[in-house]
Order: C-alpha cells, then structure tokens, then sequence
C-alpha cells in the first residue's frame, strides 16, 4: 500500500538524518519519540481539522500587511521599481518583479519592529513563555523555540530578527536548529503566490500550504536535534536573562532599528549575487562534459537522480519519482518557485493528484543554495562572533531543510 510505503520511508529519513548527524551518539531517543509524536500529531490535526489550519489565515494577513507597509515605503522611494504603478504596458507577467527592491526591503522593517518591540519589553516574556512550553516538551530553550514558530510566516532572516540579541549565546546545536527552521519554511509574504500557481492543481492549495509552514516547525525541530544534538547545558531557556536594550528613546530605536538592517540587507543582497554566481559557473564547467540522455549535466540533473529515491521513500509511485526528484534537484539549486512553476507546468499524467499533494509539501521550504547566502549574510552580520560556526553549518543546513520537508511529504502520504 502507498500509506505504507510512506510511512517506512518516515522512519528511513529519520534514519538518514541520523546517518549524516555529527555526534550520532549523543542524539536523545526520548527527544526524537516526542518529536516525531507531535510531528505526527500537528499533522493529523493540521490535515484531517482544516478549520484549525484556516485559523492561522488571521497570523497570515498579519504579515500580509507588514509586507504591504513595506511596498508603500518602496515605491514612494523607488517607484515602479518597488512595486509603485507601472508606466508602460507589462508584456511578461512577473517582469516588474525585482527582488532588490521589492522583496528583500522586509528586512528593514522587521529589523525596526523588532528593536521596537524589545525596547518596549514586548518580546522578552514571549522568549520566556516559549522556554516555559518547549522545555517541558522537546528541551528546546525558547529563543530557538520563538525564531522556528516566526519561521511559520516569516523569512529565515527576518524570524531570527525576533531574537538578534539571543543568538550570540545559542549553542551549537540551538544555531543549527535556527538555521533548519529557516530552510524548513517560507515566509508568508510568497505563500499566496506559490498557492495561485498550484490552486488549478490541487483542491485547497493555499491550506495546504498554510499546514506546511506550521507543520514545519515541529519537523525542523526533530530534524536538527538528530543531525546536531545538544550537548551543552546553556541553553536559552526560561531562566535566560532578558538581553539589554542599547536604546534612549523609541526614536532612537527605530534609527539603530534601521541602521542594523541596512547592514544586513546589504550583506544578503552580496552573499546572494556571489553564490547563484558560483551555481552558474558550476553548471556552466559540467556542461563541457559530453552530454547524458541528450541533456547537459547540471547540479539539478545530478540533484535530481539522488533525489529520485528520496521521492520514492516519501510514497511516491518509482516512475513518478525521476520525475519528482528533478523538481527537488530544481528546488535545491535554483530555488522552489521555480520548481513550483515546473510541477505546475508538468503534464496532467506526470503525477497522480496523492502524488502532486505530498510534492507540494516536500517542496516547501528554502532549502536551496541562493538562501544559503541570504541566511549566511544575515546571521553572520546579526551574531558576528558566531560567522565561522554559521558557515560551518551552512550546508548542513541544506540537507536538515531538505530532509524535515521530505519528512511533511512523507508524513501527507501517510495520511493521504
């Protein structure tokens, strides 16, 4: 049977991602059975309630309208390059789209938020209401437990952004665990888009996405703790002192705000033109080999033939998953909106409707190597003292985000 097929494949991804952990040893067999429970638990709740999934539209539009605040200051500022009315007639749909100015200002405002809401002693008791509950379930401490459930909506830089002065403290395996939950999830301003592309596909697409990103969090949080393991006893928990605030006034506040997110805009606008630079270049070195089946090779095409079991395990029929495992080499080099647009372009007969449902989720994440720069530059400049240990983790990080959405796709066949 499918469900079946599915849910040994749970068990062999967890087994792979112990496979590949960096203290195998040291993994906590309680944390990963309690982990796994409330995986699996989310997931039955999430899917077979869907009015509980369609609650979390409210958090949505909360992010919905900082991303709509951040449009009007940049086309005041830069006009139809920011997303202002467009002066000319779009030939292309999606050419008005430009990252720099559009997308990636979020950063900014997050960056002010934030610093706000700890000058104001708003986020503090939250860190310690997260420490409290995650404690006593998965020994997670709760600046950690904080940025993977912002990982729900937001962005793997501006989630951290939540707890920018915890994060020279967090322990190894806490930093990997940040790390994991960003590339576990995508934020909520690219959920509607990535819904209206699949909605012709697959019935309640934009739930099913909803449940993804929530799903996320408890998947990334099993994830990590067995790849990286917590060995240390500092971790940030409900007894973390509450971090200083370095500022006189909420103006004053609202200026450092913006100071330290111009830096880290600029840190993730450099880190991301350098590395999809360097998948270019690679690509472009493999393509003077001879060709394979009448195609180039690319990182995608030998992504995707590792990927193709991978999609089997996940419960996905074998001549259905060479196909599948070229959208996850597609997702992990270039990035998931593209894969998205592929699957949605694929033939009716490519995938059965089970299939396309658990591709959805094993899709959902940032895993790919363009994040990885735009999570090295933001980490590396909000905990600089922390920057080997993050470039460290950085590929690792890939594989953990990669494995915990394999493991949601895993879990829907189980289910499906």
């Amino acid at each position: 049977m499918p469900q079946l097929q599915s849910a040994f494949g749970v068990f062999a991804l967890l087994a792979i991602g112990w496979a590949l952990g960096e203290n195998r040893r040291a993994v906590s067999l309680r944390q990963a059975v309690i982990g796994l429970a409330v995986t699996l638990l989310t997931a039955v709740v999430l899917i077979k309630l869907p009015p509980v999934a369609r609650a979390f539209g409210v958090i949505n539009d909360a992010v919905g309208a900082i991303s709509s605040a951040t449009r009007a200051g940049t086309s005041f500022v830069f006009g139809y390059l920011g997303g202002g009315a467009l002066p000319f007639e779009l030939k292309a749909p999606g050419a008005d789209f430009i990252l720099a100015f559009q997308a990636l200002p979020v950063v900014l405002i997050m960056s002010v938020l934030t610093t706000l809401l700890f000058y104001w002693r708003i986020l503090p008791p939250v860190v310690r209401g997260m420490a409290w509950l995650l404690e006593r379930t998965l020994g997670v401490g709760g600046a950690v437990g904080l940025s993977t459930a912002a990982n729900i909506f937001l962005g793997m830089v501006e989630a951290p952004l939540f707890i920018r002065p915890y994060l020279g403290k967090l322990s190894r395996a806490e930093l990997f665990l940040v790390m994991t939950g960003g590339m576990a999830g995508i934020a909520g301003t690219v959920l509607v888009l990535y819904a209206t592309l699949l909605a012709p596909l697959i019935p309640d697409a934009a739930a099913h996405f909803v449940i993804a990103s929530v799903l996320g969090a408890p998947a990334a949080i099993l994830i990590s703790l067995i790849m990286v393991p917590e060995v240390s006893d500092l971790r940030t928990g409900a007894a973390l002192a509450d971090p200083e605030v370095h500022a006189s006034s909420t103006m004053d506040a609202i200026v450092k705000g913006t100071t330290a997110g111009l830096e880290l805009l600029l840190n993730i606008v450099a880190m991301l033109i350098v590395l999809v630079a360097l998948v270019y270049l690679a690509n472009a070195m493999l393509g003077l080999l001879p060709d394979v089946g009448g195609a180039a090779i690319s990182l995608q095409r030998l992504l995707g033939y590792i990927m193709a079991p991978v999609c089997w395990l996940m419960g996905l029929p074998w001549q259905q998953a060479i196909t599948a495992g070229s959208l996850m080499g597609t997702k992990t080099v270039l990035n998931e909106l593209i894969a998205y647009v592929d699957l949605s372009n694929l033939g009716a007969n490519a995938f059965d409707p089970r299939s396309r449902l658990i591709m959805l989720y094993a899709m959902c994440g940032f895993a790919n190597f363009g994040s990885l720069g735009i999570m090295i530059g933001g980490l590396g400049t909000m905990a600089p003292e922390r920057r080997d240990e993050i470039n460290s983790l950085g590929l690792k990080s890939i594989v953990s985000g990669t494995l915990t959405t394999c493991l949601m796709g895993a879990i829907v066949g189980v289910l499906t």
